[in-house]
């Protein structure tokens, strides 16, 4: 039987072997004050924890729970636990600042515009070689630390029974709108599976690039999925869906719980391919008040992020135009949250009283800009990182179309070659250049 690691914060590995699969129990010998250690916490003299080892039938692993433990993370299936990204996203030490950016597959890039002028988007998502090729040509042309799968934010609609198209120049068309207690009691949750094409193409990436570059598995969030739904597309303001949360609240939760139980299978399953983290996009949670989101939102998020972590990977939460938010989103408990350009990082940060990682936070629209103008807008985002363990350099928002591939390539250089204060020696398995 293949041995389970534990990962405690501090990066520690520890592994598991269970002759079993019912309770087994022992104590392992690992360091104390996971969160302070360095390079003594290999000491194994320092504190006893004690593991106990089940079977979690539902996620199809095995998960150890230490006791007292600070917090843990379960090396089932990452592909790279120890990679900088991986260290950054749980708030550790890195060699230096991880970066990758949002949507960098895409039509500015020259590789992936051939394969669209084959194949539909939704062609390229639901065939693994096809999502797999175009993800790791983009994360090694721009020598990134991540590479985000391929798919698109929808795709679970399609196995809840709700078909949807992409209209030129409108984006994502749902075919049959949710706008009842009849069409969301319609909706299907016993289809998840059908979405393992993704899972795939997370597996052939994984096998690609081994433990040199982390994998990024992600999901829509509920409230922008059940946006979509009862939209019918795109929306300015929001009218129908907010119809149904302030009119018809019970209808508004179980659809939100029906999206949580089909987005959390689709995430796992990507994490048991290989997948390293899970992003949950919340593309259009900043049209909510404080007030909407804790009440008709965050609890949803929060469910969801707790059962994503089961799974043994971080979690980012990632929202747009979500300054306002921040202190209620660190409540979900996700390890990493996605700042966007309309607010400083260190007030950012600040806001989230520094007990999450961050993600971000350069406008992408910069990437437009002369490069003295792009170096110096980096430069001032890692000044308000200043050193502090936890950072990933990333967009606000996705790269846009026409975005020049060389600014891009040059930014991520940039970043990998300012060395962060309160840096960590390499280890085994750091992806250097």
């Amino acid at each position: 039987m293949a041995a389970l690691a534990v990962i405690l914060k501090n990066g520690q590995h520890i592994f598991v072997e269970s002759r079993r699969w019912w309770w087994w129990s022992r104590s392992l010998e690992t360091c104390a004050e996971a969160h302070t250690q360095s390079d003594d916490s290999k000491d194994p003299r320092k504190l006893r924890h004690t593991a106990i080892l089940i079977r979690v039938f539902v996620l199809h692993c095995r998960i150890a729970f230490f006791f007292p433990a600070s917090k843990c993370y379960i090396q089932g299936f990452m592909s790279a636990p120890d990679s900088n990204f991986v260290r950054a996203c749980k708030s550790l030490p890195v060699d230096r600042k991880p970066v990758w950016f949002m949507r960098q597959a895409g039509r500015y890039m020259a590789e992936y515009r051939a394969i669209r002028k084959e194949h539909s988007l939704l062609e390229i998502c639901k065939k693994p070689e096809l999502a797999a090729q175009v993800t790791i040509e983009a994360a090694e042309i721009l020598g990134v630390d991540a590479a985000i799968i391929f798919a698109d934010l929808l795709l679970p609609l399609e196995v809840m029974g709700l078909p949807f198209h992409f209209s030129a120049g409108e984006g994502p068309v749902i075919e049959k709108p949710v706008r009842s207690k009849e069409d969301i009691a319609n909706l299907r949750t016993d289809r998840a599976a059908e979405l393992d094409y993704v899972s795939e193409a997370v597996a052939l990436v994984a096998k690609h690039f081994a433990d040199r570059v982390p994998v990024i598995g992600f999901c829509g969030a509920p409230f922008t999925l059940a946006s979509y739904m009862i939209e019918g597309g795109g929306s300015r303001n929001y009218v129908h869906a907010k119809k149904m949360m302030y009119n018809h609240a019970g209808d508004w939760d179980t659809l939100m719980t029906k999206l949580v139980s089909v987005t959390t299978e689709y995430s796992a399953a990507q994490v048991r391919a290989g997948a390293d983290a899970i992003q949950i996009f919340d593309s259009w949670v900043g049209c909510l008040s404080v007030e909407d989101y804790r009440r008709y939102v965050l609890p949803h998020v929060t469910g969801m992020v707790k059962t994503l972590q089961r799974t043994g990977v971080p979690i980012i939460y990632f929202g747009t135009d979500s300054a306002t938010l921040l202190p209620a989103m660190k409540e979900s408990g996700a390890d990493v949250i996605g700042l966007d350009w309309r607010i400083p990082l260190d007030e950012g940060w600040e806001r989230l009283d520094y007990q999450a990682a961050v993600q971000g936070n350069l406008d992408p629209v910069l990437l437009f800009a002369e490069w003295k103008e792009l170096r110096s807008r980096a430069e001032e985002i890692l000044r308000r990182a200043d050193g502090r363990p936890g950072h990933i350099f990333n967009l606000g928002h996705g790269i846009l179309p026409e975005t020049p591939v060389d600014n891009v390539k040059n930014l991520a250089r940039f970043v990998q070659e300012h060395s962060p204060s309160g840096n960590r020696k390499p280890e085994s398995g750091t992806r250097r250049r």
